[in-house]
């Protein structure tokens, strides 16, 4: 079971992640997604929009596929499930 401080310095890691994102809103971006079973996808985008709860990356198109908007959670930042460096 959570502790009351663990709540509060999970909510802050929260708020400091949508707060980076945010801030970083048209920069161009190499993001790394974890599919499961030791399968990665690398990929380059912009970050489009910073919403509450979400945030928007428009991928680069490529030969066998069109742009497209991915949508991440900032709990998908700080579980690792994708990993973002600015280009």
């Amino acid at each position: 079971m959570l502790e009351k401080g663990e709540d509060i310095v999970e909510r802050e890691d929260f708020d400091k992640v949508r707060e980076s994102v945010r801030s970083q809103c048209g920069s161009r971006v190499v993001i790394q997604l974890d599919r499961g079973r030791n399968k990665v996808d690398i990929q380059q985008g912009v970050i489009q929009e910073a919403y509450p709860s979400v945030f928007t990356i428009l991928v680069d198109d490529t030969e066998t596929s069109p742009s497209q908007l991915l949508s991440f959670s900032y709990t998908d930042i700080i579980t690792k499930e994708i990993r973002m460096k600015l280009c």
